[in-house]
C-alpha cells in the first residue's frame, strides 16, 4: 500500500493537545506468577528483584513509571512489527484504548489470532481472568487520525495487515514531538478509539488509576467477555473479525483442554 504524503509541517498543522484515559488488558496472573515459586512474600520480593536485574534497563524517562506502563519501552530489539512500531531496534509504543470495551475487543482478536496460528492447541476449558487497567495520558502534541485532514487517509491507517504507512507516520510524529496517536480500532464493533503512546512523557500519572476484573472464554462459538463490576457481557461470534485474512484458517471445532 502506498504511503500518504504528509510532511512534518502538515502534521504540525493537524496536531492538537490530548488528555484522557487509556485502557489495556493484562492476564491476571501477572500479579502472582512468581508466588508459586516461593514460600512467602519476602522470598517473592527477592525473586522479583533478581528477575528485574536480568531485564534490559529502562530509558531514563520511564524509570518512575509502574512496570505496566514502562514495559513496552524497555525491550529491544522488537521481534515483530506492530501498527505503529517497526521491528528491530525501534522506540517503544504503549497501546491502549479509550474505553475498556474497546480494549476487550482488541484482546479477544489477539486470542483468536493465537489459536488460528496454533491449530493443534485445544481451547481452554475455563474462562481466563484478565485485569483491565487505565492510565492517565496527556500531551500538548497529539495526532488524531479520526478527525480533520488525517481522517482522509482512514482506509490506509486502518488496513488490517499492512502497517507500513502507520509505522512511517509514527516516525514523523516523533520528529514533531508528538506524544500520542489516536486512531480507530479495527477490532471494536462499536468503532471505539485506540491510543498509541509514543513516549513515557505522555503518561500524566506514574501508576494505573483504575482496575477492572474481566473473564474471557474462547470456544467453538467464539468468545464471551464478562466484566465483574460494573457488570457487562460482550459476545464475539466466530465471524467477528472475518475480514482479517489471518483468521481464514481458524479451526473452531477443536477439543477443549483437560
Amino acid at each position: 500500500m502506498s504511503r500518504p504524503i504528509w510532511t512534518q509541517d502538515a502534521l504540525r498543522s493537524e496536531a492538537r493537545p490530548y488528555a484522557g484515559s487509556a485502557w489495556r488488558f493484562v492476564e491476571a496472573q501477572h500479579r502472582v506468577s512468581t508466588l508459586k515459586l516461593v514460600d512467602n512474600l519476602a522470598e517473592q520480593a527477592t525473586l522479583e528483584e533478581i528477575l528485574e536485574a536480568t531485564k534490559p534497563p529502562l530509558p531514563e524517562e520511564c524509570r518512575a513509571l509502574d512496570y505496566l506502563l514502562a514495559t513496552p519501552f524497555r525491550y529491544r530489539p522488537y521481534p515483530a512489527g506492530s501498527r505503529f512500531r517497526r521491528p528491530g531496534l525501534t522506540p517503544g509504543v504503549w497501546y491502549g484504548a479509550e474505553a475498556p470495551e474497546t480494549a476487550a475487543a482488541e484482546m479477544v482478536f489477539y486470542r483468536f489470532l493465537f489459536y488460528a496460528e496454533s491449530p493443534d492447541t485445544p481451547f481452554p476449558d475455563d474462562a481466563a481472568e484478565y485485569t483491565a487497567f487505565s492510565a492517565e495520558v496527556a500531551t500538548p502534541v497529539a495526532l488524531d487520525l479520526m478527525v480533520g485532514g488525517l481522517d482522509v487517509d482512514r482506509q490506509v491507517w486502518t488496513h488490517l495487515t499492512d502497517y507500513g504507512p502507520c509505522q512511517a507516520l509514527a516516525e514523523d510524529a516523533r520528529a514533531i514531538d508528538a506524544g500520542i496517536i489516536r486512531y480507530l480500532s479495527v477490532r471494536d464493533p462499536a468503532g471505539g478509539a485506540n491510543l498509541a503512546v509514543l513516549t513515557c512523557h505522555a503518561f500524566a500519572s506514574p501508576q494505573p488509576v483504575e482496575r477492572q476484573t474481566w473473564r474471557i472464554r474462547i470456544g467453538p462459538t467464539g468468545a464471551q467477555a464478562l466484566r465483574e463490576h460494573p457488570r457487562l457481557g460482550l459476545e464475539f461470534p466466530t465471524d467477528s473479525f472475518a475480514p482479517d485474512p489471518r483468521l481464514d484458517d481458524m479451526i473452531w471445532n477443536r477439543p477443549r483442554a483437560r
